[in-house]
C-alpha cells in the first residue's frame, strides 16, 4: 500500500505541474480554460487522498500513533499529524479551485482560479512529503 501511495504521489505531482503550466499559459495568453487539464489534477489528488486515508487508519505510523508523547518526535509528528493535515488542506484547495473554475463565467477567471489554487496546493504538498523515507528514492 505504501508503495502505491508513493507511486501515486509521483503521478499527482506530475499532474499538478502539468495542470499549473498549461493553465498558466492559458491565463497569460488569454486562451480558453481547459477543464480536462484541471480535472487530471483533481482526480489524481482525490485518488491519492483515498489511498492515504486507508494507510493512515491501517498503518502503525498513522492514527494509531496519535499521542501527546509522539508530538516531541518530529518524524512521528510528520506522519500522524503534519502530513495528513497538510495534504487534506491542499486537496481542499484543489477541490475549491476546480469547482470555482467550473462555475466561472469567463475563461480568464477560471484559468486564474485553477492557477492560484493548484500552485498553493502544490507548494503545501511539496512541503510535507517525507522525502527522507520516500520509497521511490530508496
Amino acid at each position: 500500500m505504501k508503495h502505491l501511495h508513493s507511486t501515486l504521489a509521483v503521478i499527482l505531482l506530475l499532474a499538478l505541474v502539468i495542470s499549473i503550466v498549461i493553465t498558466a499559459v492559458n491565463y497569460f495568453k488569454a486562451n480558453p480554460y481547459n477543464r480536462k487539464i484541471a480535472l487530471i489534477g483533481f482526480i489524481s489528488a482525490h485518488l491519492q487522498l483515498l489511498i492515504g486515508f486507508i494507510i493512515y487508519f491501517v498503518s502503525p505510523l498513522g492514527f494509531k500513533s496519535f499521542s501527546g508523547e509522539n508530538m516531541s518526535n518530529s518524524l512521528s509528528r510528520l506522519y500522524f499529524l503534519e502530513h495528513p493535515l497538510t495534504m487534506i488542506i491542499a486537496i481542499v484547495l484543489i477541490t475549491i479551485g476546480y469547482s470555482k473554475a467550473k462555475k466561472a463565467k469567463e475563461d480568464y477567471a477560471a484559468n486564474k482560479t485553477v492557477f492560484i489554487t493548484y500552485t498553493i496546493a502544490l507548494i503545501l504538498i511539496l512541503s510535507r512529503i517525507p522525502w527522507s523515507t520516500w520509497s521511490l528514492l530508496n
